[in-house]
């Protein structure tokens, strides 16, 4: 069974907890029962479902009961919702992967991913220990580019060129 670790939004809890509630019954049904995000019905979802993989690693594509959302893997490895609340400037660590930035909050054992400065947000639930996070990052960044990126993530070699007032 997949645990969950909270992520930034308005209601982390609520999200959580119907989320593992969605992949516990993963294995026992045809769809995957996901709750959507918040922002799932933003028109900005559509181009990037529409161009998500068939398969990521050996985890194949699955049916899910709701809008904006996807699963891979019987029983899910990998969980996608569109339209969850856009990240703020955070200390978490940021990866940029193919021209997409992901905030990623290690879980025990599930991490969540989100991208950074595209709006609506996308969020990934995944267990590296069944699937390897660069494999998901890499087969999901295409699609992620879908919608347009306002904002990137600034490391700390970044922070130490900022000109100063005077």
């Amino acid at each position: 069974m997949l645990q969950f670790r909270r992520f930034v939004s308005a209601r982390p809890s609520l999200a959580v907890a119907a989320i593992a509630a969605g992949l516990a019954l993963t294995s026992c049904s045809p769809a995957v029962d996901v709750t959507p995000a918040k922002d799932a019905a933003n028109a900005a979802c559509a181009p990037m479902m529409l161009a998500l993989p068939d398969a990521i690693g050996d985890a194949k594509l699955r049916k899910t009961n709701a809008q904006a959302t996807a699963a891979w893997g019987d029983p899910s490895v990998v969980i996608l919702r569109c339209g969850v609340n856009v990240p703020g400037p955070t200390t978490d660590r940021c990866v940029s992967v193919n021209g997409v930035d992901w905030v990623i909050k290690e879980g025990n054992p599930v991490w969540t991913l989100t991208t950074f400065g595209r709006e609506p947000a996308t969020e990934i639930l995944m267990d590296p220990d069944k699937i390897s996070s660069a494999t998901v990052l890499a087969d999901l960044s295409a699609p992620a580019l879908k919608i347009k990126a306002t904002r990137n993530c600034v490391g700390q070699e970044d922070l130490q060129n900022l000109p100063t007032s005077k």
